[in-house]
């Protein structure tokens, strides 16, 4: 079948791999635990009402996952006004969203470009079957069956790998949306109870 493509479905197919490994490593990646693991602010809590607040502490809680990094941010600045922590978290936010977006652009690009790869692959087998009505006339279907069916199989295969392509990176770009949502609503929370702006809930 890679051969009746022609020399067209080897781009296609190792755009096929690399969207395959792309959505692989974000779905091991985007999992909410390792985003927004649901003790931490019940942590970072424990710490503030004892007192914990240290440095070292601040560190490994930067250290510990995208949430924990977005937290310190605004820890580090907690003797400043509200202000100055919300922009320190907005800033790191901006930073961690970049990296939850990792490699979804090239998947992006993958769910584009196959099809076109595959309607090129197209245009070459038509001008392959019209080359070769021109050298033998259309009495011999066998004679133009190579280029059409390369036309056909490209354009399926093109298509084949693009459709899923676009579906994950969709669903990949709402996920890291509703994660980034999430974590700038759990981070002005703390932000607000340190000023007294929120009363703290149970944790």
């Amino acid at each position: 079948m890679v051969q009746a493509g022609g020399w067209l479905m080897l781009p296609i197919l190792l755009c096929s791999v690399i969207a395959l490994a792309i959505v692989g490593e974000r779905f091991w990646s985007l999992q909410r635990k390792r985003i927004n693991p649901p003790n931490l602010v019940s942590r970072v809590w424990q710490w503030y009402k004892n007192d914990e607040l240290t440095d070292q502490n601040i560190q490994v809680l930067a250290n510990s996952s995208p949430l924990g990094k977005v937290l310190a941010a605004g820890l580090v600045n907690r003797h400043h006004p509200r202000e100055i922590m919300k922009e320190s978290i907005e800033d790191t936010g901006r930073q961690v969203v970049v990296e939850l977006e990792r490699y979804l652009n090239t998947l992006g690009t993958i769910a584009s470009i196959t099809p076109l790869l595959g309607l090129l692959g197209t245009v070459i087998g038509m001008i392959k079957v019209f080359a070769a009505i021109t050298a033998h006339g259309v009495g011999n279907p066998s004679v133009l069956a190579g280029g059409i069916s390369e036309a056909l199989i490209t354009t399926a295969t093109g298509l084949s790998v693009a459709i899923p392509s676009l579906i994950f990176y969709r669903y990949f770009r709402g996920k890291v949306d509703e994660l980034v949502l999430k974590m700038e609503e759990e981070s002005l929370k703390v932000v607000d109870v340190m000023h007294g702006e929120r009363e703290t809930g149970p944790v």
